[in-house]
């Protein structure tokens, strides 16, 4: 795809922020990711022409017009919605900063502070779903999908891993530092080996030139 050229009729779904797992019902696990990335991908491509929905987990952001929005809390909320709208997809972009763990226990009331001599609290957690993974085993002819990885060490050796483990078919390598940032910068790799290190740009930039390597 050369850059402004347009797609009409290309469906996309783009997940995008973080997702909540909550451990009461007011604490939860999180991170920081602010849900511009996703945003600014979905954005870009309505403007080229496609028809985008945008599945966002708790956000500060408004879906941007034209896009269709679908809110969603925790990771298996998020699979649910992206299995499902991901069957009528020609191209998948998994943004979403999804958390790998949950509580294996809810409490239904707000956990207390104790007042004896322990300290500590231990809370079991589980592993969530693997949506990149489902997203690619359950993958129809000529879908195209696309994931993120964001590591703290060794950027390079994870995201070739993680290309390769999960069988999709670009990844967009990042650092930690890209979580909540409005400029940033990427490396892109595909299942074919091929690399392409991008400059660092306002992430509405940056979405644009995203889309003109994975949506060719």
């Amino acid at each position: 795809m050369r850059r402004g050229s347009r797609q009409t009729g290309v469906r996309l779904l783009i997940a995008a922020g973080p997702t909540r797992e909550y451990i009461d019902p007011v604490r939860y696990i999180s991170n920081d990711s602010s849900g511009r990335m996703g945003f600014a991908l979905a954005r870009a491509a309505h403007g080229l022409g496609a028809d985008v929905t945008l599945v966002a987990g708790p956000v500060d952001l408004e879906a941007p017009e034209g896009v269709e929005g679908i809110a969603v809390t925790s990771a298996r909320e998020m699979q649910e919605v992206m299995l499902k709208e991901g069957r009528r997809a020609d191209i998948i972009i998994m943004v979403a900063a999804v958390a790998d763990w949950r509580p294996a226990r809810f409490s239904k009331r707000k956990l207390k502070r104790t007042n004896g001599r322990t300290d500590k609290r231990t809370i079991e957690l589980k592993q969530n779903p693997d949506i990149l993974a489902d997203l690619c085993k359950k993958r129809r002819p000529g879908q195209r999908i696309i994931g993120f990885a964001l590591e703290t060490a060794d950027l390079m050796k994870n995201a070739r891993k993680k290309l390769k483990a999960k069988g999709c078919d670009w990844i967009v390598a990042n650092k930690a530092n890209a979580i909540g940032a409005k400029v940033s910068k990427a490396i892109l790799m595909n299942k074919d080996g091929k690399k392409i290190s991008l400059p660092k740009l306002p992430k509405e930039d940056l979405a644009v030139v995203i889309l003109s390597h994975v949506m060719c």
